[in-house]
């Protein structure tokens, strides 16, 4: 497993493409991020060359897929997002479901099932991997829909396609399910990438609860060789909370 760099995360307030700069310096390989809009995407991919670093992953633009009203506004999201996705060579998009409607979760379900479908198309033409994310409602998201990873991965199945994934965020699902190491191992077939944070705090990862060194190494063991997203907020100096993750976990 490799470790990557959201930037919003630690770098929120730098120049996008100093942030790149500063990432490479630290010895990482990739980064993230989530509003795409705002970016300069010829800068960036200049500076993405010029330095080695793989951005791994966006955000789309649209997020809400458990109301059909919204289907289409969704899918145009999707085009707009896998365009952008192409120029900076960017092969994986994640995108929320939208909040629960109040409808019968029956329906949000098949009604996210059925949007992903319509996504093929759009997905197979850009060669991006589209990954639903499931979140806490705990803490930070009340009111989201897909807040099981289980349910992701039984909504990944019933699409059926390769380019349809789930991310699956330990932090979040140890709020929500715990059952970490199994509920990863076991279901690789559908995660396309990783995110981490300590809890309780969402903080660095060597303060909380879960042993990360352990379910790292559980993952790895696994056959998994992604990525793991240190989307975290830092308690130290960003530059040095990097220096440690780096130390105690690549």
């Amino acid at each position: 497993m490799k470790l990557c760099v959201p930037i919003p995360c630690f770098f929120g307030s730098m120049d996008f493409c100093d942030a790149i700069r500063q990432v490479k310096a630290l010895g990482y390989d990739a980064i993230e991020t989530y509003a795409w809009k705002n970016l300069d995407l010829d800068a960036v991919k200049k500076t993405l060359d010029e330095t080695g670093i793989e951005l791994l992953s966006m955000c789309t633009t649209e997020f809400r897929m458990t109301d059909p009203a919204y289907r289409e506004l969704w899918l145009s999201g999707l085009r707009e997002s896998c365009a952008a996705a192409v120029r900076l060579g960017v092969k994986k998009l994640i995108t929320q479901v939208g909040p629960d409607t109040g409808a019968p979760r029956e329906e949000q379900h098949a009604a996210i099932v059925e949007t992903l479908r319509q996504a093929r198309p759009i997905l197979e033409e850009s060669g991006v991997t589209i990954m639903i994310e499931p979140l806490n409602t705990y803490v930070n998201h009340p009111g989201y829909y897909l807040w099981s990873s289980i349910e992701g991965f039984e909504i990944v199945r019933e699409v059926d396609h390769p380019l349809v994934k789930v991310v699956y965020d330990i932090y979040h699902q140890q709020v929500m399910e715990g059952n970490i190491i199994p509920n990863v191992t076991k279901n690789l077939d559908c995660i396309a990438h990783l995110h981490s944070a300590g809890h309780p705090g969402r903080n660095e990862l060597q303060y909380g609860e879960t042993d990360y060194k352990v379910v790292f190494a559980a993952i790895d063991k696994a056959g998994y060789t992604g990525f793991c997203g240190l989307e975290y907020r830092p308690l130290l100096d960003p530059v040095e909370s990097l220096k440690i993750a780096k130390q105690l976990y690549q």
